[in-house]
């Protein structure tokens, strides 16, 4: 295997990481993880050098943004209830602290999850998030801003900042 090839491969761990957090769904993440991978080695001689990790995220967020525009296309089967397989045990500590988060973070819109996930799970800067975004580095920010805030409310139990939808 050649550099660019290792490389990528071990950039899969934190790829998934992203993903699922992301798609909120180990499969759907598998696949976009998968999509990843074969794009960027498929595109090996588009890469020109710079921070393979962005422009990996970039092109994950790119297929992430495309499966959620055909989903919007499609009617959504719902769930007639919202209680899991172990809604009847009583959960404490650390592991319903984590159903809160997942739950909060369902309920922020697409770029704010993404953003919130990039720098706070990722570790990039806002500057990376931006370049992966497309998106000015202020809108970045204030897209983190809201993503906190609407977070923060969730868990204080408070009614999340009203939010706008593109």
């Amino acid at each position: 295997m050649n550099q660019f090839r290792d490389d990528v491969e071990a950039m899969i761990p934190t790829l998934r990481r992203y993903a699922r957090a992301l798609a909120r769904d180990a499969d759907i993440a598998d696949d976009l993880v998968q999509d990843t991978l074969v794009r960027a080695l498929r595109s090996e001689r588009l890469f020109l050098g710079g921070d393979l990790r962005s422009w990996l995220y970039t092109i994950l967020t790119n297929l992430n943004r495309n499966r959620r525009r055909s989903l919007a296309r499609r009617p959504t089967m719902m769930p007639l209830n919202d209680s899991g397989p172990d809604a009847s045990v009583d959960a404490s500590g650390t592991e319903a602290e984590g159903r809160d988060i997942a739950r909060a973070l369902a309920t922020l819109v697409e770029d704010q999850r993404s953003v919130l996930l990039l720098v706070m799970l990722e570790g990039l800067s806002y500057r990376e998030v931006a370049d992966i975004q497309g998106v000015p580095i202020g809108t970045v920010m204030s897209r983190l801003a809201r993503a906190r805030a609407s977070v923060r409310a969730f868990l204080e139990g408070e009614r999340a900042p009203l939010r706008r939808v593109k």
